[in-house]
């Protein structure tokens, strides 16, 4: 018999921004390792596509908005309890804002912050409810590069990252006497639905400085969710606090 310290067999895993990006490979990636996989987001066709690339495996769709914040509570405790408790999840939805900062109003730092920081901070105390969640389990925040370093025009957005990111190292020293591991994830710039979106609006000179930046290249969101899943699975059973930086090489310099 092969030892696999990567599967995730008889796991039921739960993913937040499900419906695209590095939301979906994570969970096609999950699947493939033998999770069960319930799959979050807003948009319940845009779930489903992606429960359509999961070669039939054994999944749940569960269409919500994470910044009803106050709402999470009640609905993590009633989908753990259904499915026998969770034994992890990642919180891959998240919301970038490109916005100079005499610009940006109190209504966009606060969209920025409830779903980026407040739904994860949530999601983390919920998991934690009697039924909710089995032990050992793991949790994986995705950050970003940018809650390590600056550039102009994404300081909320960094703050947001940035919060993430000390959230989770504190949080992993509260929940390990319960066995559950905490960790982020910090990709650098990977090719998705959201950062091509930005890329769009950036002038093409700086779009080149920015592919340069990154001495491997651009990322795929199949590099992201090779390290969430790495994290999740028995090769993360030592590791917690930790923010792991996925990005080509772009902080080496």
């Amino acid at each position: 018999m092969t030892l696999n310290p990567m599967s995730l067999t008889d796991r039921t895993l739960m993913v937040t921004g499900a419906s695209s990006g590095i939301g979906r490979e994570t969970c096609v990636l999950l699947s493939q390792l033998g999770a069960k996989v319930v799959l979050v987001g807003r948009n319940r066709e845009q779930l489903n596509a992606t429960v359509g690339k999961l070669d039939g495996a054994p999944c749940r769709v569960e269409p919500f908005d994470l910044s009803q914040t106050t709402a999470i509570n009640d609905w993590m405790k009633r989908v753990g309890n259904e499915e026998g408790g969770l034994h992890g999840f990642v919180h891959c939805a998240g919301m970038q804002l490109t916005r100079p900062l005499r610009v940006t109003t109190p209504e966009n730092i606060d969209d920025v912050l409830r779903i980026n920081f407040l739904a994860a901070v949530q999601l983390a105390k919920s998991f934690r409810q009697r039924g909710v969640c089995h032990k050992p389990s793991s949790i994986v925040f995705v950050s970003s590069i940018m809650g390590l370093i600056g550039l102009p025009a994404l300081s909320i957005y960094s703050a947001s990252k940035g919060a993430l990111d000390g959230f989770c190292r504190s949080l992993a020293l509260e929940y390990a006497p319960e066995e559950i591991r905490v960790n982020c994830v910090s990709p650098g710039h990977v090719r998705s639905e959201m950062t091509e979106s930005v890329a769009h609006q950036m002038p093409i000179e700086q779009y080149e400085v920015l592919k340069a930046a990154h001495p491997l290249g651009f990322g795929s969101t199949l590099d992201v969710a090779n390290a969430i899943a790495f994290l999740m699975a028995e090769t993360g059973r030592w590791i917690t606090g930790t923010t792991l930086v996925v990005d080509g090489g772009y902080t080496a310099k």
